[in-house]
């Protein structure tokens, strides 16, 4: 009985362990501080992290499921490239199912989700974006967006919309410096959120339709301008 406690406990330390080696090495990813095409090497990953190399392994298996990388045999681990010519892709289908998301949160989410969805909302009013840093700002609208799809309450439709909220970020990133008004992008999250908080399912589809859609034509002009 101590012996099945004992890994018991040993398998959720090892779990919260590949948690954290995840979130910062798919932060690093999605950030392009791990470049496209770049080796991903468990034991440096380990050392720099300061965990052993199972939890990055299984943090590298999780991060292959989301599409940020690739492994290939007798060869490792590599960051996936990022294809501009995907945003089309990327877009097309979260143009179908952030609506989605956004509507069903408005219809089901519980109490204590329109609770942290409020709490969401403060955040983005008070958010300086002029000061933040781009970590900051990318932060926070995983925030918003992560929020969202935990509040819609369908864990496939959030493991799918994480995923492609994912590909999208890392494209944002090639143009980040270039897009005029970031600020915007941050403030249109105050009427969504309100929106879902409110109940109103119409509109809050409609809100996350406009949010993709305008993503996606702003990363387009940045791209065009360069």
């Amino acid at each position: 009985m101590a012996v099945e406690a004992l890994m018991t406990a040993d398998d959720a330390a090892r779990r919260s362990l590949a948690d954290v080696a995840y979130e910062w090495i798919r932060d690093r990813l999605l950030m392009l501080d791990i470049k496209p095409g770049d080796l991903l090497n468990d034991d440096l990953l380990a050392k720099d992290l300061g965990v052993g190399r199972t939890p990055v392994r299984e943090a590298l298996k999780r991060l292959e499921l989301d599409r940020l990388v690739v492994s290939y045999p007798r060869r490792g681990t590599f960051a996936t490239r990022v294809e501009v010519t995907d945003l089309a892709f990327i877009s097309e289908i979260r143009t179908q199912l952030e609506p989605l998301a956004a509507s069903r949160a408005a219809r089901v989410a519980s109490a204590s989700a329109r609770a942290q969805l409020r709490d969401v909302m403060r955040a983005v009013e008070s958010f300086d974006s002029s000061a933040a840093s781009v970590v900051e700002t990318l932060r926070l609208d995983a925030r918003v967006h992560q929020g969202i799809y935990a509040a819609a309450a369908n864990p496939h439709l959030e493991d799918v919309l994480i995923r492609y909220d994912n590909l999208a970020t890392r494209i944002w990133c090639m143009v980040l410096d270039r897009l005029p008004d970031l600020s915007r992008h941050v403030d249109e999250h105050v009427d969504l959120l309100r929106a879902i908080i409110d109940g109103d399912e119409v509109q809050a589809a409609e809100l996350a339709r406009i949010h993709v859609i305008g993503f996606e034509h702003a990363v387009r002009e940045a791209l065009f301008a360069a």
